[in-house]
């Protein structure tokens, strides 16, 4: 937004920076220290900051701010928006500057006039406003105005007028030598040239700034100060990035087109003299940045390991263009390099011509101007250093400084700034996207990016990047923002490795200071080790390597010794000192690298944690308050060692990490090294063997104890002498948490152990569980005694879980279980508990169920055996079971103590039953109840039999006894592959889902039943190629679905069962995931499927193998289709790989009732219509069905809002019960809408009037009723038959071209193999495109016979030089835009200027300024802006309606010249393909030659009406190729003429050369070879011509009988053959053929029919009669005829209107630029009308250029256009047309055919228009530099095409012509005046034709 549209005062305000955004590196960063101003004027441009007060300046668009540098406001100036306009020279006068307008005031300047003593110094501001002019503001407050002119002249226009132009300057001080001495302070500026304004500013002048005494000007350009002078101003169009002063040289940095070598874009270094006034010193290098980097974007002075550098940011243009990409680099050029390489090329110039050692030219002089290298003394250059009169200038060297990137970058870099820091070069790169970016410069040149900090996203960065004066601050200004920003974040990194990590250059750890700094900030940064550089990889953190001790007990104070690596140096006074954790600190003694400090007291030390041996408290070094490093140590405390262990303490103790030691008597663990009651037992470190703890180390008696009987538990101990009291041992065992205390008696052994016997005792467990482990230990008083760990007793109870005899006596022995029998029930108890005598043998065993319960004959399968006293161990069963009778064999893994026996089932041999019978050791063996069947299962057949190899196929098995063994058993194969079982099997069928397989072919089908395997017997399994889908249309369906796909691939009939499906997501969670856009993007890239998903399907109908139908599934309206796919079995394809896009799913077609009140009145014999919405989006005529009542009502048409239905002639039969009338449905896919009920009209309202009314009334009264009631019925009958007759004929029409379709498929593909072949031609160098000359010749001037482009001036020797010299000046008088715009205006007001002068004189100034389109453009641009404003206030819907201007025909010529590479490259080839298959079509059939009437065209008033009898027929052509004369066939019709055969030979004999170049017809005779001798000339009129009556037939192949296959040949004319010929002499603009001979002897000629007309009627009646006779009826054969063609055409057509309309190349810039402008246009006039832009647009270019083109393929193409093609292009130009129009394309029954024709193709022809249109509306403007370059490269490609004297020579006969009222224009007009364009007229006129002026 302006800043003119709010308030004045300042939105200041600080800001963090917005998030960084997602880059690749990490480096990225924003720096919160940022600190940032909003300020208006965007785009800010210029920056300044005065060193004394540190004040910033800035420039922006109508803004200046003068700022403190925390970047508070001081003062704040507008300097616009103020009435002006660059075509006019201020002071303004709206009066005399028709074209000011209020102009924004860029900021072009911004400079810094120190003052000399105590005059204060000024601030130089220029801008874009009045021509460029300067003024001088107060330094201490900008708001004060010190010198300003309000009437400038034309020396002191400074700036460039345009704000894309750069203007840089600098001010020098120098000797005023001139002026009787003191000092000259002067400005240099260096601008780029500017089309509009006063065009001859050099691109570099100098300036007076001061002294200025009267009559001098400040900022004027005086001859003596000097100025760079150049031959043309366009061509050197410098576009100047910086301009600064070194030494006793200023340098100008710049980029241009290389005019001397590649015209290629490259950037320059220039240098001059300071003192140099008349720039004889001035010299110019090329700078190579390697890589293709040649745009430089901004550069800075500044120092390079110590050398004065140039820091250059370039970029690498687009093509050859000066556009910048987004690919740039840093380079850098040291100074003296720059300067060698500038000394050479002087040096070269002034003593070598300009030549260097190896003979090539390395200098030479640039800017077109008059001098040249020489050969002066060697001396030369030493001698006149900045050169003298006699010297060459302006110098350039050929040979360009090179550099390598010193960084690069992918984004646009667009300002560099530098810093030395502590001896190291960073530089600080600004770039497009607002980024920072900080890279370090080494010394061999390489950079290296170290951080990149986000200013402004999305803002570029300005050229003006500033470091404050204390450095430690970077000025980033941007659009609208001016950011300070820190150079560096250390203070931020709070310790020494965030510091080092950082990588910063400007920061390293002050080490005694503990902080990150830079390093002059650091005291002692000059010794070793107390600052460390964080760029230095090897740098690393002062660190404690190790502590002694490093660990020690919490209750003894010991001394610490630290060793630290890299410690730095203290002085004799200063001390380290030491702090543990946050305990007070204490002094350090430092040895070398070895520092000493004490322990702190135990009772300092924290408390020790929960459940933990030792704490680690942090040792830290400290400076002061500053920690240097810090190390870790660990305190322990054994007394904790022996809590937590209580089960064996002291073995807990000793055996620790820690040194602790265990004091057996005193039950204490301890550090000490001695005990209170003296006995110790030492650390197992410092008393290796054997622990000598007092400890139970195992069980003497069984750790075994049954439970319920009482048992004695005797413990073994040893080392328990060391206790000498009295007190008692007992055992205690532990049971489920309940201590058991027992008494112990006590016995000393031999070997110094001791056994301990506790007291019986019957153990219990409640848990019923065979076996539970319980803890035993010895306790002796109130001390207990370790136990070895893992000592256990094990109490065990016979009864659980042992249910049966079996299972009683496979418990192991030792436990001492038995089966007893007695009691109540037997049981499983402890053999001493047992009160019987316990069982030796088990019962026999018993079997509860077998599985499964058949199997087959072969055996193999598993049988699971399920009961009771199945053996005691697996060796039991062995050999013991029985299946049927048959062995089967026990298999070790199944088998399970007396409860499960498995075996393998082993072959019967035949089918056999019987039961399962189990036996153990002797008992008798047990028998199941269930009944075992060997079984033979059988296959019988399998469908389907083929499927694709990726599987997916469901098989279907059938056959008996399937139901054999278990499921499990059960496997499916299809030969090595498994085949998946899918539903439960039963006996007689099994279903099976196919595995992929890796080849195609047959494959076995078998079934596995355990190890029996079965095959299907004779019947293979296929597998199959996969299905492909090659095409699927339509691609979009409406959400109600039933709309049929039709699927078109191959192998689609080897899928079982096709499915479409569509995956659909709730609107909801896409809501969710707008909000997480990044999850979202991430999920996009794959189809996953997830819970929130979900599919609907449908099953396709496969029609045949290359065909399926498949209906699309519905979808509800609040979901969104998330994709398409097809499954076909187990391959899946997605819509989007068949047709490269997506299926759509639309809303539901829209049908409205028929009435909304009451049923639908119908004629019969009429359609009905019905109205809707979207019908066609989704829908096609062919698919909808609509029926009323029982029968179908046909549709004949549908259209988007329409459609239309033809019911039966007798009202249908109603099929609902409760209505006796008929209801319309139609049915859409799934859609299914009743309309309501019709009923049919009867024609009783015709009924004779009845006799009793006759009777009373009177035959009278009765006569006039009647005539009331049938004139009533009449005009009602009347105005119902034209709707029912305007629906009708489109019926008829969409019926017609149903019926011609195959027709045409079949003419399509004849057309088509022979377009293949011209494809080939075309593609080569076949396009026989027209030079771009005769193209501009044929556009420029249509309709003229002399080549004007190639004439001369035809003028005597003796005046040719002066006319040229005045034609020479009349030329740049038009380069003058007042003067172009006056004198065009000024011819236009004449009266005799018709309107084809004005198209002349357009095109002459296209021709004369062809070399300056850009001017070209402007001026055009100016002129329309001026018709704009006469139409706004007119209608300015008629703009450009018609070309009546000049500036309208320059505007048609404007277009032709922008386009013709569009045409060359993309347009060209489909617009010939069009022409060639429109002239195949029309030669296939008969054309007459002398009405131009074909059978075949699109125009029904050139069509042959009539039937003629024709036959084609092939001439074999003799064709002389090299020596050999070779035959060549040519299809020909018997009816056509002579001259039409030898067309069509020549045709296609030449059929790859152009038209121009092949031989003309009429100079040739067509022979006639017979057998040997057999010659026959055949003429169109000789003296066999048919004469009857007054008509004379024209001579064709029939005529002569030629037969089929004759041979021909072309031969030369003699001069003697009288043949006359009907010639068609085609020019451009006119077409029609011409009749040689035709009223000789009142003779009138004919060909295929008689002109029909009556002579006797007056022409203007004929035509009408006509007109009415066609009206009447579209007769259907001629229609037909039509439609076929066009059905035939209809690609081609498409192509040429795709190939024009498409946006999916980028359309053209110069439609682009100029669509633009009347966008443009149009707002600043406030015309919000859309159709008004459209007719603007449409008239613009379509119109204007495309239909000419279309209608005259000659002005492109060197082709020729016969009457009957063009009859044929003028209806596809009309199409053209329509599709343009906003007015609603409506055809009735008197509409044209053609028409008619296009009826259903306009509206998606204007969707193509309206898409091109908004397509170039939304795509980004500013596309003016582009349109800039392009038209500049244009100039240059072409300008040599055109004779600018001629042109110009015809231009001044108009200027003589109206002589006196241009002169007086001219003086009429004050700028005129101001630059005496009046006075040079005259100068031309007297050159040109000697006239005498008042000169």
């Amino acid at each position: 937004m302006l800043a003119s549209s709010t308030p004045l005062s300042l939105l200041f305000f600080l800001l963090l920076l917005p998030t960084p955004s997602l880059l690749a590196n990490d480096i990225v960063t924003t720096d919160p220290s940022v600190i940032g101003v909003e300020l208006h004027g965007s785009p800010l441009s210029h920056l300044l900051q005065d060193p004394g007060s540190g004040h910033l300046y800035l420039g922006g668009v109508d803004n200046l701010y003068q700022l403190t540098s925390d970047l508070e406001l001081i003062s704040h100036v507008r300097t616009g928006p103020y009435l002006d306009s660059p075509d006019c020279l201020p002071p303004i006068i709206p009066q005399d500057c028709p074209s000011a307008t209020p102009t924004h005031n860029h900021n072009k300047l911004l400079l810094m006039e120190v003052g000399q003593g105590a005059e204060p110094g000024n601030l130089i501001i220029c801008g874009s406003l009045y021509q460029g002019i300067c003024e001088k503001r107060s330094l201490s407050n900008i708001s004060q105005l010190i010198y300003q002119t309000s009437n400038p002249v034309d020396t002191q226009y400074v700036a460039a007028n345009d704000p894309r132009v750069s203007t840089v300057a600098v001010v020098i001080t120098t000797e005023n030598r001139q002026e009787g001495g003191g000092i000259l302070r002067l400005m240099l500026v260096g601008r780029g040239y500017t089309s509009k304004g006063p065009g001859d500013i050099p691109p570099i002048t100098t300036r007076r700034l001061f002294p200025v005494v009267p009559p001098r000007r400040a900022f004027s350009q005086e001859e003596e100060l000097g100025k760079l002078v150049v031959g043309s101003y366009s061509e050197y169009n410098n576009h100047f990035v910086k301009v600064v002063p070194h030494g006793d040289y200023v340098y100008f940095l710049f980029s241009r087109r290389d005019m001397w070598h590649k015209k290629e874009y490259r950037t320059y270094a220039s240098r001059l003299c300071i003192s140099d006034r008349s720039f004889y010193s001035y010299v110019e290098v090329p700078l190579l940045c390697q890589g293709g980097y040649n745009l430089a974007q901004g550069a800075w002075l500044g120092n390079h390991s110590g050398k004065p550098a140039l820091f250059v940011v370039m970029a690498a243009g687009q093509a050859s263009t000066p556009v910048a990409t987004s690919r740039s680099a840093l380079c850098v050029y040291g100074m003296a390099q720059l300067d060698a390489m500038l000394r050479r090329a002087q040096e070269l110039c002034y003593t070598e011509g300009g030549r260097g050692s190896s003979g090539h030219e390395e200098a030479y002089i640039e800017y077109a101007v008059s001098s040249k290298c020489l050969k002066l003394p060697k001396i030369s250059l030493s001698e006149y250093t900045c050169g003298g009169e006699h010297t060459p200038n302006p110098i350039a060297s050929a040979v360009p400084l090179q550099a390598t990137p010193t960084f690069t970058s992918t984004t646009q870099l667009t300002a560099v700034t530098t810093a030395t820091e502590a001896g190291h070069t960073i530089s600080f790169l600004g770039d497009r996207e607002g980024y920072l970016h900080k890279v370090l410069v080494h010394s061999d040149w390489s950079g290296d990016l170290y951080g990149s900090v986000l200013v402004d996203r999305g803002s570029p960065v300005s050229a003006d990047l500033l470091l404050d004066e204390s450095q430690r601050h970077i000025y980033v200004l941007t659009n609208s923002r001016l950011s300070k920003v820190p150079v560096s974040s250390c203070e931020r990194q709070t310790d020494c490795q965030s510091c080092l990590t950082v990588r910063d250059p400007y920061c390293g750890w002050c080490v005694l200071e503990g902080r990150c700094s830079r390093k002059h900030q650091c005291q002692r940064h000059v010794q070793p080790n107390h600052w460390l550089w964080s760029f230095e990889p090897t740098n690393q953190c002062v660190t404690v390597q190790s502590l002694q001790p490093a660990n020690q007990s919490k209750d003894e104070q010991t001394q610490v010794t630290l060793s630290v690596a890299q410690l730095p140096a203290l002085t004799e006074v200063e001390s380290l000192s030491c702090v543990f954790g946050r305990l007070p600190p204490q002094a350090a003694i430092v040895v070398g690298t070895s520092i000493t400090c004490q322990s702190p007291a135990p009772e300092l030390l924290p408390p020790m944690p929960t459940g933990s041996d030792h704490m680690i408290l942090p040792v830290s070094l400290m400076f002061g308050h500053v920690i240097i490093t810090r190390g870790n140590m660990t305190f322990y405390d054994c007394g904790a060692v022996s809590r937590l262990n209580q089960s064996s303490q002291c073995l807990a103790c000793v055996s620790s990490v820690w040194r602790c030691n265990w004091c057996p008597l005193d039950q204490l663990c301890t550090h000490n090294h001695t005990c209170p009651n003296q006995h110790i037992i030492l650390n197992q470190r410092d008393s290796p063997g054997p622990s000598s703890c007092p400890q139970v180390f195992t069980l003497q008696s069984s750790a075994l104890v049954p439970m319920g009987l009482s048992t004695s538990v005797v413990l073994r101990g040893r080392n328990l002498d060391v206790y000498t009291d009295e007190a008692q041992y007992e055992c205690v065992v532990e049971i489920e948490g309940v201590q058991f205390s027992l008494s112990a008696a006590v016995e000393k052994r031999h070997d110094n152990t001791h056994t301990f016997t506790c007291s019986p005792h019957q153990f219990h467990y409640a848990v019923n569980e065979l076996q539970y482990l319980a803890s035993v230990y010895l306790r002796r008083g109130e001390r207990r005694i370790d136990t070895s760990p893992g000592l256990r007793l094990l109490l065990y109870d016979c009864s659980a879980g042992q249910s049966d005899c079996s299972q009683c006596r496979a418990v192991p022995e030792e436990y001492g279980c038995v089966w007893c029998p007695g009691g109540p029930s037997p049981s499983c108890v402890f053999n001493q508990s047992c009160s019987s005598t316990p069982a030796d043998t088990c019962p026999p065993p018993q079997i509860r169920q077998v599985l499964p319960v058949s199997g087959p004959l072969e055996g193999g399968v598993l049988v699971t055996i399920i009961g009771s006293n199945l053996g005691m161990r697996y060796q039991d069963v062995v050999g013991g079971v029985t299946v049927a009778g048959v062995q089967c064999l026990a298999q070790p893994e199944g088998y399970q103590i007396s409860t499960r026996v498995v075996c393998e089932l082993q072959p019967s041999g035949k089918q056999r039953e019987g039961p399962v019978l189990v036996t153990v050791g002797t008992t008798p063996p047990g028998r199941s109840t269930q009944i075992f069947t060997y079984q033979d299962p059988q296959l019988l057949d399998l469908v389907p039999d083929k499927g694709p190899v990726s599987g997916g196929t469901r098989l279907t098995i059938r056959g008996r006894q399937l139901l054999t063994g278990q499921p499990s058993d059960l496997s499916a194969f299809l030969g090595p592959q498994p085949c998946y079982i899918v539903e439960e099997v039963t006996d007689t069928q099994l279903v099976c889902q196919t595995g992929s397989s890796n080849q195609t072919g047959g494959v076995t089908v078998r079934i596995l039943f355990g190890k029996a395997e079965r095959t299907v017997p004779s019947v293979t399994f296929h597998y199959l190629n996969d299905p492909i889908i090659t095409d699927a249309t339509p691609a979009e369906s409406f959400y109600a679905g039933g709309r049929v796909i039709m699927v078109t691939g191959r192998n689609l009939d080897v899928v079982q069962q096709p499915i479409i499906s569509v995956w659909v997501e709730p609107l909801e969670i896409q809501r969710v995931k707008r909000k997480r856009r990044l999850a979202l993007l991430t999920a996009k890239q794959q189809l996953v499927f997830n819970s929130t998903m979900t599919t609907v399907s449908e099953h396709c109908s496969v029609l045949s193998s290359s065909q399926m139908s498949c209906p699309t599934p519905t979808v509800t309206p609040d979901v969104k289709v998330k994709g398409v796919w097809f499954q076909l079995d187990n391959v899946r394809v997605h819509y989007e790989t068949i047709k490269g896009k997506r299926f759509t799913y639309y809303p539901n077609p829209v049908l409205f009732p028929l009435n909304q009140e009451g049923p639908y009145r119908f004629k019969p014999g009429g359609v009905i219509a019905v109205e809707g919405q979207d019908l066609t989006r989704a829908m096609s005529r062919q698919e909808v069905m609509a029926r009323l009542g029982d029968q179908e009502c046909e549709v004949k048409t549908l259209d988007n809002t329409h459609l239309y239905c033809e019911p039966p002639e007798i009202q249908p039969k109603s099929v609902d019960d409760s209505n006796e009338l008929p209801s319309l449905k139609v049915v859409m896919g799934n859609l299914q809408v009743d309309l309501g009920l019709v009923q049919y009209d009867s024609n009783s309202l015709l009924s004779p009037v009845p006799l009793a009314a006759q009777i009373g009334l009177g035959a009278g009264a009765a006569v006039i009723i009647l005539s009331v009631l049938v004139v009533i019925l009449m005009y009602r009958r009347k105005s119902k038959q034209a709707l029912r007759d305007y629906k009708k004929v489109l019926l008829q029409l969409e019926t017609l071209e149903i019926n011609v379709g195959d027709q045409c498929r079949k003419e399509f593909t004849d057309l088509m193999t022979e377009m293949m072949d011209l494809s080939s031609d075309v593609g080569g160098p076949g396009l026989p495109l027209l030079d771009y000359r005769t193209y501009a010749e044929r556009v420029f001037f249509p309709g003229q016979q002399t080549a004007l482009l190639a004439r001369q001036l035809d003028l005597p020797e003796s005046r040719r030089q002066t006319v040229e010299q005045g034609l020479q000046q009349l030329n740049n008088l038009l380069n003058n835009r007042l003067f172009l715009t006056r004198f065009i205006h000024t011819l236009e007001a004449q009266q005799g200027f018709s309107q084809r002068d004005r198209g002349y004189v357009a095109s002459l100034l296209t021709m004369a300024l062809h070399d300056k389109l850009e001017y070209f453009t402007e001026v055009m641009k100016s002129l329309l802006q001026d018709l704009v404003q006469q139409y706004v206030a007119k209608n300015p819907k008629l703009m450009l309606r018609r070309t009546e201007t000049v500036v309208e025909k320059m505007l048609t010529n404007w277009m032709s010249i922008c386009l013709y590479s569009f045409l060359k490259e993309v347009a060209g080839e489909p617009l010939y393909m069009l022409y060639r298959a429109i002239k195949y079509q029309v030669d296939k059939g008969p054309v007459d030659a002398v009405t131009g009437k074909a059978k075949r065209t699109l125009n029904d008033s050139h069509l042959l009406r009539e039937d003629i009898d024709y036959c084609a027929m092939t001439l074999m052509v003799l064709v002389k190729n090299g020596v050999e004369v070779q035959p060549c066939p040519v299809k020909v019709l018997d009816t056509d003429t002579i001259t039409q055969v030898k067309d069509k030979i020549l045709d296609q004999v030449y059929r790859g050369a152009p038209f121009s170049q092949r031989p003309a017809a009429d100079s040739l005779d067509l022979e006639w070879r017979s057998g040997q001798a057999g010659h026959l000339t055949l003429s169109d009129d000789d003296v066999t011509a048919v004469v009857q009556g007054r008509w004379k037939q024209i001579n064709t192949l029939q005529h002569y009988k030629v037969p089929d296959g004759a041979t021909v040949a072309l031969i030369p004319r003699s001069q003697s053959s009288g043949g006359v010929g009907v010639n068609q002499v085609f020019q451009t603009g006119e077409k029609t053929p011409m009749l040689e001979g035709e009223e000789e002897e009142g003779l009138r000629l004919w060909h295929l029919v008689k002109s029909s007309e009556d002579p006797e009627i007056p022409k203007h009646r004929k035509s009408s009669m006509r007109e009415r006779e066609r009206a009447k009826a579209i007769p259907e054969i001629y229609l037909t005829r039509l439609l076929s063609m066009k059905g035939t055409l209809q690609k081609f057509v498409d192509d040429v209107f795709v190939a024009i309309l498409s946006t999916k190349r980028p359309p053209p810039i110069a439609v682009r630029f100029f669509f633009d402008f009347l966008d443009d246009m149009a707002e600043k006039h406030g015309i919000d009308d859309p159709e008004t832009v459209h007719i603007w647009k449409t008239n613009s270019l379509p119109l204007r250029f495309w239909v000419n083109i279309l209608k005259n393929p000659q002005f492109v193409l060197d082709v020729q256009v016969t009457d009957s093609i063009d009859a044929v292009l003028s209806v596809i130009a009309q199409t053209f047309i329509d599709s343009c129009t906003t007015s609603e394309h409506k055809v009735g029954r008197d509409s044209p055919v053609n028409k008619l024709l296009y009826a259903r193709e306009i509206p998606r022809y204007k969707q193509l228009v309206e898409r091109y249109y908004s397509d170039i509306h939304s795509a980004a403007s500013g596309c003016y530099q582009e349109m800039n370059s392009t038209l500049t490269e244009l100039s240059g490609s072409f300008a040599s095409e055109m004779n600018s004297l001629v042109a110009l020579h015809e231009l001044y006969k108009y200027i003589n012509k109206y002589y006196d009222q241009i002169i007086m224009s001219l003086e009429e007009d004050s700028s005129g005046q101001k630059m005496q364009l009046a006075y040079r007229l005259q100068q031309v006129a007297a050159l040109v034709e000697n006239k005498v002026t008042d000169l």
